[in-house]
């Protein structure tokens, strides 16, 4: 089974169907949660705001190793945002560069360090959002 195309998303049977606008935002979302695992950054999660944030409609989460490399990550996902008609609109980090935020309006992407990611615990802060499934289906072995 190959990868489907993250523009043509279905909304998942528990969830009400979403407009289009926020379809677009989810696909996003999920294309920016595989790019970050692609990059070897872990514990990535895309939280599904809607109806619990005045602020945006999804946030990806995920930690990487070290300040140089969620930069470059940072970078990745805003060229990923151009590519898919999402502007950053900001972006802000703390003065070591622990935790790094790029703000897409429907979609903020949270890079973080290992610890820094547990003190901030966006996990819990945002705990009655659901998580949306971004992982790929791997193709079945033959046989």
């Amino acid at each position: 089974m190959t990868d489907p195309d993250p523009t043509t998303v279905e909304p998942s049977p528990d969830r009400p169907t979403p407009d289009p606008e926020r379809t677009e935002g989810e696909a996003f979302a999920i294309a920016a949660a595989r790019l970050l695992n692609d990059f070897e950054c872990e514990d990535v999660r895309v939280l599904d705001v809607r109806g619990v944030s005045p602020l945006t409609y999804y946030i990806v989460i995920a930690s990487g190793t070290s300040d140089r490399q969620l930069r470059a990550l940072a970078g990745h996902v805003a060229k990923l945002g151009q590519e898919k008609g999402f502007e950053r609109f900001g972006d802000d980090k703390d003065a070591a560069a622990t935790w790094l935020v790029a703000d897409f309006v429907e979609v903020m992407v949270h890079l973080f360090e290992p610890a820094t990611r547990g003190h901030y615990d966006l996990e819990m802060l945002w705990g009655d959002a659901p998580e949306i499934k971004w992982r790929r289906q791997e193709p079945r072995p033959p046989g």
